[in-house]
């Protein structure tokens, strides 16, 4: 018990010593999120320090599909995932665009959590590679091969899904 309330000390250090303004963890016994509204720019913030993330498309029935992704932004502040060109994911955003993503923290319910929703494009090799050198750059670091990885990229067929954040939630508690 003494080493668990140890934890929930440092990790409340942690959290505050970070400062963000986004759905921030308030520690104590439970752990439980603390509640602030979700802004664009909040969403942003979040998405360059946390990469894990589930992606919901449509299907063509009308039925929703879920997908774990790792979710970055790029430079003009949209979000971009790495996926197959054959992915179901793929091909239901370029039959219905609408794309929904939850991304959360690593340790998921105490540092918090956003949605953000937009249109998505695919964009496919060649001209997907820059944004996936910068993905794998944000989210891993720099590679031990880029020759590697570009082959792999063409190998594996990577695309890009990209969207502007159009709405952000949550806006209120509930």
């Amino acid at each position: 018990m003494r080493a668990h309330l140890t934890l929930h000390k440092q990790l409340r250090a942690s959290v505050v010593s970070q400062n963000n303004p986004l759905v921030w963890a308030s520690i104590n016994e439970n752990i439980m999120a603390e509640f602030a509204p979700a802004s664009v720019d909040r969403a942003q913030e979040f998405l360059t320090r946390h990469h894990w993330g589930v992606l919901t498309t449509r299907r063509k029935n009308g039925g929703l599909q879920m997908s774990p992704i790792t979710p970055g932004l790029d430079a003009a502040g949209r979000v971009i995932i790495s996926s197959r060109e054959t992915a179901y994911k793929v091909n239901n955003l370029r039959r219905d665009p609408r794309a929904a993503l939850c991304v959360f923290t690593e340790t998921f319910h105490s540092g918090g959590w956003v949605q953000v929703n937009g249109a998505a494009e695919i964009i496919s090799l060649p001209d997907a590679l820059d944004s996936l050198v910068y993905l794998q750059r944000q989210v891993y670091g720099e590679h031990k091969s880029w020759p590697e990885f570009h082959e792999r990229m063409v190998r594996e067929r990577r695309v890009i899904i990209r969207f502007a954040i159009e709405s952000v939630a949550p806006l209120r508690r509930g």
